[in-house]
C-alpha cells in the first residue's frame, strides 16, 4: 500500500510540472512549453528513491530525477488531492511493467547520467534543457530515451545522441586533456587582498575594477602599494604619481601566425608593455611561454620599471614574449616563429625606445634569429639586443651577471647579520641559465647546494653538489635532457616527482623557477626546513599568503628587484657604444657586479629607514627597495609634467 501510495504521490507531483508520465520510469518527456509552470525553469534537479516499490528494486530508482522549487534532501513530496480523470491511464497493470522491467533499469541508469549534463534554463521565453558540458540544447538534449510521447520504437536514446555529438565529444576531449595533465584553461583565480590603509586600498580598489581579472599584475601592485604606505601618508602628491604610474604607458598585442615542418599554421599570441619611459628607453625581456599572458606581461614589465629604477643608470621598464612554446620545435621552427613575432614588434623597438633582452624560453639562439629579422625590416644596424655575438649585441656576460650577483647579494645580507655563505646548505629551485650560474657561484664561495628542479620534479643530492656533479648537470641541460639523467652518474642521489625542494633542510633559499611557485604549504615547508633567509631570483616568487607566513616567522627575504642588480648593471653597460670594445678581466667584471649589488643594497635599506623601517626588520630590504624605486619614477614624473 505505501508503495503504490509513493508512485501516486510521485506521478501527481510530475503532472504539476506537465511532465507527461505514462508509467512509472517508462517513459519522460522533458520538453516544457511557454504555457508551462514557470517556476520549473528555475528548478533544481534532486532524486527521489523509492525503498518499497515491489516492482523494480530499490537500486533502479536512486537514477529518476524530477524537478524541485526548492532543493534540500530531506524534502518529502505531500500528497494532493485527487484530479479525477487526469489520473486515468497512468498506472499500468503491475505485470505489464514487470515485463518492461529491464529496459526500464537500463534506460532509468542512463537518464541518471543525462542528468549529470543537464540544467533548466529559458530561452526564446521558453524553458529548455541544456547539457552543462557543450551549453547547447535541441531535440536530441532534451527527449525521452525511447523516443517521444507514446513511442514504443527503440530509437537511440537522448543519451546516446548527445554523446555522439561532435560539439559534446570535443567538450569530453577537453575534459580528457585536462585530466592527463595538459595544462588547463584557467578562466579566473581569486585574487589575495591584503588589510591596507584607506589611501593605499583605494589605489588598489580602482586597480581591481580596472583590471579584475589580472591576478599576477593586481598582486604584483599589492605588494608595492603595500611597502608605499608610509610614503603615501608622508606626502599626498605621490597618491596621484601612483595612480598614474600603474597604468602602463603602451601595451601591444598581436597576432603571430607561423608554419611548421610539416607545413601546418599555427597561431600565436605576442605580447609588449611598455610600462613607463619617465627615467630612459626601456630596457626588458622577452619571454616565449605557455603561461604568457597580458596579466603576466604587466607584471614583468612593472617589476623590471621598479628594477631599473633601483640602478644608477636611467631606463625604464618594458616585458613582452608570447604563448609560444619552444621545447619541441625544431630550429627552423623556432627561426620562423621568430621571425614573425619580430614582424609584429620591431615598429615598437629601437635605440631610444625599447631594448629587447632574454628571459625564459629566449636564449642567444632566439635573439640572434630576432635581432635578423629586426635588421632586415628596419634597415639598419643597432646593437640594442642582447645575444650571443660581441660585435652586435654587446656583452655575453648579462646571464652570469644575474646569476652571480644573486650570489654576492646573499653574502651582503649575511654579513649584516655576521654570517657568511660559505658552509651553508643551499636549497634551489630551477635549473635554467641563471639557476645553473648560481650553483656556480654558490660553488666558488664553499657553500652547500643540495637540489635543483624542472617542471617535473626535483633533484636532490644530500653530500651537495662539486665542480664535477656540476659539469654533469651543465652537459645533461645542454642536451635537454631530463635531471633523472644525473642519477645514471651519481645513483646516490634521489629525484622527487611532482615535488619541490622546499621541505629539504636549508639554511638559505634561491628560488629561481617562476613566479608564484611557494605557495602557503611550502611556505611552511621553509620555516620547517630551518632556512632563515629567502634570495628571490624569479621575479614574485611567493604568493601574498606565503610572504605574511614568511614575515610572521621573521624569514629575511631579498626581493628580486634588488637582487638583481647584477644583471641589471651589466645590461644598462651594454648601452654604452664604448663597452663592446672593452676589455675585461674575469676579476673586473666581478667587482663590477659586487659594487653594483653593495650599492643597490645600501640604498634599499636607507630608503627604509627614511621611513621608519628598520634593518633589523626582515622587511625591510622589500619595503626600502619599493620606496627607493617609486622615490626615483616619482621624480621624474613630477619634473615631466602630466604626460
Amino acid at each position: 500500500m505505501n508503495s503504490t501510495m509513493d508512485e501516486i504521490n510521485l506521478l501527481r507531483q510530475a503532472q504539476r510540472h506537465q511532465l507527461v508520465v505514462r508509467a512509472l520510469g517508462e517513459e519522460i518527456d522533458l520538453e516544457i512549453g511557454p504555457g508551462d509552470d514557470p517556476s520549473f525553469s528555475s528548478a533544481a534537479l534532486v532524486g527521489v528513491t523509492s525503498d518499497h516499490d515491489p516492482v523494480v528494486p530499490a537500486d533502479d530508482h536512486k537514477g529518476l530525477l524530477i524537478p524541485c522549487s526548492q532543493p534540500g534532501a530531506d524534502r518529502q513530496l505531500q500528497p494532493t488531492p485527487p484530479q479525477g480523470e487526469d489520473h486515468e491511464g497512468l498506472l499500468r497493470l503491475p505485470g505489464h511493467t514487470k515485463k518492461k522491467k529491464k529496459v526500464v533499469k537500463k534506460w532509468r541508469e542512463e537518464w541518471a547520467d543525462t542528468y549529470k549534463w543537464a540544467y533548466v534554463a529559458v530561452h526564446d521565453n521558453t524553458s529548455r534543457i541544456f547539457c552543462t558540458v557543450c551549453k547547447e540544447y535541441g531535440r536530441k538534449h532534451r527527449r525521452n530515451p525511447y523516443g517521444n510521447e507514446g513511442s514504443r520504437n527503440m530509437q537511440m536514446s537522448a543519451l546516446e545522441e548527445h554523446n555522439n555529438s561532435l560539439l559534446h565529444k570535443e567538450a569530453l576531449r577537453l575534459q580528457m586533456a585536462s585530466k592527463e595533465n595538459v595544462q588547463p584553461l584557467e578562466i579566473e583565480r581569486p585574487v589575495y587582498v591584503k588589510a591596507l590603509s584607506k589611501t593605499a586600498a583605494s589605489i588598489l580598489e580602482s586597480v581591481l575594477k580596472r583590471d579584475p581579472h589580472e591576478a599576477e599584475f593586481i598582486q604584483s601592485i599589492q605588494e608595492v602599494v603595500h611597502s608605499l604606505e608610509p610614503v603615501l601618508l608622508k606626502n599626498s602628491q605621490h597618491v596621484q604619481i601612483l595612480e598614474r604610474l600603474l597604468e602602463p604607458e603602451r601595451c601591444f598585442i598581436f597576432r603571430v601566425p607561423w608554419v611548421d615542418d610539416r607545413g601546418e599554421a599555427h597561431i600565436n599570441r605576442g605580447f609588449r608593455v611598455q610600462f613607463s619611459q619617465a627615467l630612459g628607453p626601456c630596457r626588458g625581456g622577452l619571454r616565449f611561454h605557455p603561461s604568457m599572458t597580458l596579466s603576466v606581461t604587466k607584471f614583468l614589465a612593472f617589476e623590471q620599471t621598479l628594477k631599473n629604477a633601483l640602478s644608477q643608470y636611467k631606463l625604464g621598464g618594458a616585458a613582452g614574449g608570447s604563448d609560444f612554446d619552444p621545447k619541441g620545435k625544431s630550429e627552423s621552427e623556432i627561426m620562423r616563429f621568430c621571425q614573425s613575432f619580430m614582424d609584429g614588434l620591431y615598429r615598437y623597438l629601437g635605440p631610444d625606445q625599447d631594448f629587447p633582452a632574454e628571459d625564459v624560453g629566449v636564449g642567444p639562439r632566439e635573439m640572434g634569429y630576432l635581432f635578423g629579422q629586426y635588421r632586415r625590416l628596419s634597415g639598419h644596424f643597432q646593437g640594442n639586443f642582447t645575444g650571443p655575438k660581441i660585435f652586435w649585441s654587446g656583452s655575453s656576460f648579462r646571464t652570469e651577471a644575474t646569476g652571480y650577483g644573486l650570489v654576492f647579494f646573499s653574502r651582503v645580507v649575511l654579513a649584516d647579520m655576521n654570517k657568511e655563505l660559505k658552509g651553508l646548505r643551499c636549497v634551489m629551485s630551477g635549473s635554467g641559465k641563471i639557476a645553473m650560474h648560481v650553483l656556480e657561484k654558490l660553488l666558488s664561495c664553499e657553500a652547500i647546494p643540495v637540489t635543483v628542479s624542472d617542471s617535473k620534479g626535483y633533484l636532490l643530492d644530500v653530500e651537495g653538489f662539486d665542480y664535477v656533479k656540476y659539469s654533469v648537470l651543465r652537459n645533461i641541460k645542454a642536451q635537454q635532457k631530463s635531471l633523472k639523467e644525473y642519477l645514471k652518474s651519481y645513483p646516490q642521489a634521489k629525484y622527487i616527482d611532482d615535488a619541490k625542494p622546499w621541505s629539504e633542510k636549508c639554511d638559505i633559499a634561491f628560488p629561481c623557477a617562476s613566479q608564484n611557485e611557494i605557495d602557503q604549504a611550502e611556505a611552511l615547508a621553509i620555516i620547517n626546513s630551518g632556512c632563515r633567509v629567502l634570495i628571490e631570483c624569479s621575479n614574485m616568487p611567493c604568493t601574498a599568503q606565503a610572504v605574511d607566513i614568511l614575515r610572521t616567522a621573521k624569514v629575511v627575504v631579498a626581493p628580486a628587484k634588488a637582487t638583481a642588480a647584477g644583471g641589471v648593471a651589466v645590461g644598462e653597460l651594454e648601452l654604452n657604444p664604448e663597452f663592446s670594445l672593452m676589455q675585461w678581466s674575469v676579476e673586473d667584471f666581478e667587482n663590477k657586479i659586487q659594487d653594483a649589488v653593495k650599492q643597490t643594497y645600501d640604498r634599499s635599506i636607507k630608503a627604509a629607514q627614511d621611513y621608519g623601517i628598520m634593518k633589523e626588520n626582515p622587511e625591510s630590504l622589500v619595503h626600502g627597495a619599493n620606496i627607493c624605486a617609486f622615490l626615483n619614477i616619482a621624480q621624474a614624473m613630477t619634473e615631466q609634467g602630466c604626460v
